[in-house]
């Protein structure tokens, strides 16, 4: 990744088009006439060896003949000249190209290496970034820059658009110049060769001139750099995204299409939903999305109120609102009685306001100012049908005036909803020209404000401070590893219930007594020691789901009727397949399943995002897909709990109230607990718990699949989301015997550490902090604790108070950015622990962790004031400099030595 040469590709003051044409309909032709036309100020090149000008713009012969080096070429040439042309532009100091072409991946030269192959082979080695193949281009409104084939130009405005599809790209183009909605970019990846959805959203990210983004995705490749650009750009502004692939059948189709690894439509739900986006299921949605962020302020809260002219429509909204999980306003007595002078006897007296009948320009006017006037919503809703007694434009100009005239109208969102078509158009026209959303139908209105709401509350619940396990249940990942790797060497590649026990009790996770026997006296043996009801289940390599077999006996009482049991599975058995190999039978203790309730967890592996944990109803006919609610690990008390919400939520999981039923915070710790185990256990491959007894909360598995890797397989980048590097974790001494544990911060860690910064003198927050600011937020600290391990890093020193319970000392951070060229450090140690070399410590533990990370520089900045930071820094080796202007300290280290370089 490279954001530094993604600036040439942002912000070009040079174009060439390689292949230019004066044929109509040719790449190269539609290629100038969009450049020409766009308002690009920079120097439009065409190269071409056919024609002394194109389209009236003098025309080079060659690269080499170009007066200046190209900032942008845009490649329009047949896939067979790609490749050479692209060392040539690489070589002459052009850094970003656009490739039209298709089908480079499927030809191969003489030597059988594809075109594609060829060309990134040359484009890598000079450093040059690509864009494609298959693009449609890329259209930058601010800059009147238009590098496509888009049969239209964009509008400039506040949303980046970035597809994989270029038919979806035309299709919202022609959509948003009809609305009137603009972009601060429009791009077209195509098959993302290179440069892919994590390097443009870190871009856009930080792009002051981009509001929200919006994703058009077929497939995804890198999954945790996607997963850590989107996760840092949501957290700034709203991302949206489209996935095409929800069915078996077009996820093909999508692989087909991009070339991609198609992966579990679930799994991908499941990492949209991890890293802050909104998904949208169509382009109905989409376009809705759009309207409503194009206009749209930040949502301060959910309550929403409506205004109508007829109680159909508000009801229509209203059943909408409420089936979303939105929430209607409730208004005030004051309130109602201002609405009670300006409106007839005939209006509903509640919120949806129903003005009814001949509802005039002033009468609609006067009500909107009253709910604008009024604290009890945050978002209004404005409903008209036609009528002949309506003022239908009129109408629409004065709520125009009182919305633009308000002192809240930066903070309060207003939606629009003119219904009909020929007498509603001109209305619509006047709000979107008006920048005020509206929409077609009540409920597409409502739809949009719910997208509002949900984006709001995924950011919420990302935030909040997870509560930790309990103590007392253990997390043995070196007896479970060892277990595991010791079936590996004896070549197993599934462990059942009775071998995969010891295993899931390291983790303090409860199995039903389980033997395994060779046959039915064994069995009766066991039975004699451990008493009845048994159960007695097959045991065979061939058979996954014993119960499809009819390999599964249950409550089993007398000796009698365990040999009978055996026989009569061991027929079936064969008879359903008479290939499988018996291994022999297991025989387990009958769970006491009066008031307790079965569920199924399973963790699958998919192609594209790795493990992933599904929780859902119990039974052998199970699509994760369809029947489970899907999480990324790592998973904490607050994800997992997140997780069964979200189960309830979509009917994956029924509650169905039974006396021992599901208990919340035993359901989580046992997601939070498996969690663990996945990320501890690189040899698992899969996991199937199926059937769990939840039995309020005592939860214990019946029956356990563990599916093993091979032995050397290669695990280490299995993981989408960089788990807790437990493994940084050490003890060390201060030089007043005080006894600390480095350590990276959890998210767990949040109350803690806003004690610590709380503790903080005023003196070292003015230094901290380059200034007097305020106490943390929550969103400020869940900011500072909940951090992608793959961005950032920040360690806390901690030991015991005089309660038992740990507390924060000190804290060293720093983030890096997206190309990891750089990391820049701040620090801060509480008073009465500063002198005894804990800031020495923790800056050299930050020190050897970015050394090890291959980061080059590490960087850092402090007042004037703070002349001991600077000491310290300069005594680890820091060159430190003055910047007298800034009144700073500047700190810098190389951290590669000369032969690294």
């Amino acid at each position: 990744m490279s954001q530094r040469t993604l600036h040439s590709l942002f912000k070009p003051t040079s174009v060439a088009i390689i292949g230019a044409s004066n044929t109509e309909k040719r790449a190269g032709n539609v290629l100038m006439k969009n450049l020409l036309s766009s308002g690009f100020s920079g120097p439009i090149m065409p190269v071409t060896p056919k024609y002394r000008a194109v389209m009236g713009v003098l025309a080079y012969p060659n690269i080499e003949a170009l007066p200046i080096k190209p900032d942008l070429a845009v490649i329009c040439t047949r896939a067979c000249r790609v490749p050479a042309i692209v060392e040539t532009l690489a070589q002459f100091g052009c850094k970003v190209a656009i490739i039209m072409a298709s089908g480079m991946a499927q030809e191969v030269n003489e030597d059988g290496v594809s075109l594609l192959d060829l060309t990134m082979q040359n484009a890598k080695r000079y450093g040059m970034r690509i864009l494609g193949p298959n693009s449609l281009g890329m259209l930058l409104p601010p800059l009147g820059l238009n590098a496509s084939l888009a049969h239209a130009s964009a509008l400039p405005g506040k949303i980046a658009f970035v597809s994989q599809s270029a038919a979806i790209c035309t299709t919202v183009l022609d959509w948003a110049n009809n609305k009137g909605i603009g972009f601060s970019s429009f791009i077209s990846l195509g098959d993302a060769t290179d440069i892919n959805f994590d390097e443009l959203l870190d871009y856009l990210g930080r792009d002051s001139r981009t509001s929200a983004i919006m994703l058009y995705i077929d497939s995804v490749n890198e999954k945790r750099h996607f997963l850590s650009a989107a996760r840092a750009a949501s957290r700034n502004k709203p991302i949206l995204v489209i996935k095409s692939g929800r069915s078996a059948e077009g996820a093909r189709a999508a692989k087909l299409h991009t070339g991609g690894v198609g992966g579990n439509d679930a799994v991908y739900e499941a990492a949209f939903r991890r890293a802050g986006m909104l998904r949208v299921n169509d382009l109905i949605e989409l376009f809705a999305a759009v309207e409503s962020l194009a206009h749209s302020n930040p949502l301060q809260g959910e309550r929403l109120g409506i205004i109508s002219n007829g109680g159909g429509p508000a009801v229509l909204a209203v059943d909408e609102l409420i089936m979303r999980g939105g929430k209607l306003a409730e208004l005030s007595d004051d309130t109602i009685a201002k609405l009670e002078a300006v409106l007839p006897n005939t209006w509903s007296r509640q919120n949806p306001i129903d003005i009814i009948g001949d509802a005039n320009a002033s009468r609609y006017a006067k009500a909107l100012t009253i709910l604008m006037d009024s604290n009890e919503l945050d978002a209004i809703l404005v409903l008209h049908s036609p009528s002949a007694l309506g003022e239908s434009v009129e109408i629409a100009d004065a709520l125009i005036s009182v919305i633009h005239a308000h002192p809240k109208k930066n903070r309060l969102n207003i939606l629009t909803n003119w219904s009909g078509e020929d007498s509603a158009y001109q209305a619509r026209k006047r709000f979107t020209k008006g920048g005020i959303s509206t929409y077609r139908t009540p409920e597409g209105a409502v739809g949009a404000f719910m997208h509002m709401v949900e984006y709001r509350r995924n950011q919420k619940l990302l935030q909040e401070v997870p509560q930790s396990i309990p103590d007392n249940i253990p997390t043995d990942s070196h007896t479970a590893r060892k277990l595991l790797q010791a079936a590996q060497a004896k070549g197993k590649s599934v462990l059942e219930t009775h071998e995969a026990s010891p295993i899931l009790r390291a983790y303090g996770l409860n199995t039903i007594d389980t033997w395994f026997v060779k046959d039915a006296d064994e069995a009766v043996a066991i039975a004699n020691e451990a008493g009845y009801p048994l159960a007695l289940k097959v045991q065979s390599p061939n058979i996954l789901h014993k119960s499809d077999v009819h390999g599964v006996m249950l409550n089993l009482t007398s000796a009698e009727d365990i040999r009978h049991a055996a026989s009569a599975i061991t027929q079936r058995v064969h008879q359903a397949n008479p290939e499988a190999i018996i291994e022999g039978m297991i025989v387990q203790k009958m769970a006491l399943t009066a008031g307790a309730q079965e569920i199924r967890v399973a963790v699958i592996s998919d192609p594209v995002f790795g493990p992933a944990i599904c929780l859902g109803e119990g039974g052998s006919e199970w699509d994760p897909t369809n029947d489970a609610a899907v999480a990324l690990p790592p998973l904490n008390m607050a994800l997992a709990r997140y997780m069964v919400i979200q189960a309830l939520k979509t009917h994956k999981l029924k509650d169905r109230h039974l006396p021992l039923g599901l208990d919340m915070n035993a359901l989580c710790v046992m997601l939070t607990q498996i969690s663990h185990i996945i990320i501890d256990c690189p040899e698992i491959a899969s996991l199937d718990l199926n059937p769990v007894l939840a039995a309020g909360e005592n939860i214990t598995l019946l029956d356990v699949n563990i599916r093993l890797h091979d032995a050397n397989a290669d695990s280490s980048s299995r993981m989408a989301i960089m788990p807790y590097p437990k493994e940084l974790e050490e003890f060390a001494e201060l030089k007043n015997g005080l006894k600390v544990m480095l350590r990276p911060i959890l998210p767990e860690d949040e109350p803690k550490h806003l004690a610590f910064d709380n503790s903080l003198s005023d003196e070292d927050r003015y230094k901290r902090y380059f200034g007097v600011r305020s106490k943390m937020t929550h969103e400020e600290m869940a900011v500072l604790t909940q951090i992608d391990y793959a961005r950032e890093m920040a360690f806390i020193a901690t030991a015991k108070g005089p309660d038992g319970d740990d507390i924060t000392l000190g804290a060293v951070r720093a983030s890096i950015d997206p190309d990891n060229t750089e990391a820049e450090f701040a620090m801060a140690v509480r008073g009465d622990h500063q002198g005894i070399g804990l800031g020495k410590l923790l800056l050299e533990k930050l020190i050897k962790y970015y050394q090890a990370n291959d980061t080059p520089v590490l960087t850092g900045f402090t007042m004037f004031e703070n002349r001991n930071m600077a000491s310290l820094a300069k005594s680890l080796g820091f060159k430190v400099t003055f910047d007298m202007e800034e009144h700073l300290i500047k700190m810098h280290m190389d951290l590669k030595s000369p032969t690294d370089k």
